[in-house]
């Protein structure tokens, strides 16, 4: 099944307590199709300047993700560069040049505009909404947005829920959103906008998928080392997209929960090393093999009395 990605392609200069990338590939529409490609073909489109390593793209077009979608604009590519604190669960934004991704208007390819998965990277609603108008008859649209957004365009914002599926934020900018402090009562809320599945991300705590029946939460994967947790949403946005692009028509509450799953898994190699650097090598041998621990970290048995309800 097709899946398409419209976001940011940047380059990031990162210190953490472990090390430091310099210049290094990022952006949303970067690490969630370095973690999508595993899975399925992946339509990718955003702006770069004609400062940015093109080449240094090679291996996502090798792994099956169609880069026809990426323009080319000159001037700066968008930059961010930031400082991790010692627990990794905090950030310094040290400097963020947009460069001509501050002009970039989403133009979907001809070829494109029928994919039946469309995510929404972290960008401006106005600019999501402008995507949906381009493509024609997607069977699931996820998107991503964040606490700016909230803030300065939160009626379009909300425009945009009306007409997606799946949003995923974490949990402040749930609070945000939704003005309520207590996350079961935010995504009641955030759902009865339009979204009929919401996804929460606590960060290394793990993610809390609500559906319209019920609640599934995923842990966070435990890792004896964690280098940069810079786009680990995104590789999570990935992975979950990913999975449901192989589901192929079957897309229900089994299928999103196993899509949480594969997320997590993805989310958890993408900090293993700088940038997208794990991904390079990842086979899906050692994917399934992740998810396979996720799963003997999650199933346990109940004694017969209360497993018979007893």
């Amino acid at each position: 099944m097709s899946l398409l990605v419209v976001g940011s392609v940047a380059l990031d200069t990162v210190e953490t307590p472990f090390g430091r990338a310099e210049d290094a590939l990022g952006g949303s529409a970067t690490f969630f199709s370095a973690a999508s490609s595993l899975f399925a073909p992946v339509q990718l489109v955003g702006v770069v300047g004609d400062d940015y390593p093109v080449d240094a793209l090679r291996f996502l077009g090798e792994r099956g993700v169609d880069l026809a979608g990426l323009e080319h604009a000159p001037g700066e590519s968008f930059r961010w560069s930031g400082v991790y604190n010692f627990d990794l669960s905090s950030r310094d934004t040290l400097e963020t040049r947009l460069g001509v991704f501050a002009d970039f208007a989403p133009k979907i390819p001809e070829a494109f505009r029928d994919t039946e998965l469309v995510f929404l990277g972290n960008i401006d609603p106005e600019l999501q909404i402008n995507v949906l108008d381009q493509v024609r008859r997607p069977r699931f649209v996820a998107c991503d947005t964040m606490n700016l957004w909230i803030d300065i365009k939160r009626d379009r914002l909300l425009d945009l829920l009306k007409r997606v599926d799946l949003l995923l934020v974490n949990d402040g900018e749930a609070r945000q959103l939704s003005g309520d402090f207590n996350l079961s009562r935010a995504a009641r809320w955030i759902m009865d906008r339009g979204p009929r599945y919401l996804i929460i991300k606590k960060g290394e705590h793990g993610a809390i998928l609500f559906t319209p029946t019920g609640v599934f939460f995923a842990p966070g994967y435990p890792l004896d080392e964690v280098f940069d947790p810079t786009g680990a949403g995104d590789a999570f946005a990935g992975g979950f997209m990913g999975h449901l692009a192989r589901c192929g028509t079957s897309m229900d509450d089994a299928d999103m929960r196993r899509a949480v799953i594969y997320g997590s898994v993805l989310g958890s190699y993408a900090v293993e090393k700088f940038s997208v650097e794990r991904f390079k090598d990842l086979t899906m041998e050692e994917v399934e093999e992740r998810a396979r621990a996720f799963r003997e970290m999650t199933v346990f048995d109940l004694p017969v009395g209360a497993a018979a309800g007893v």
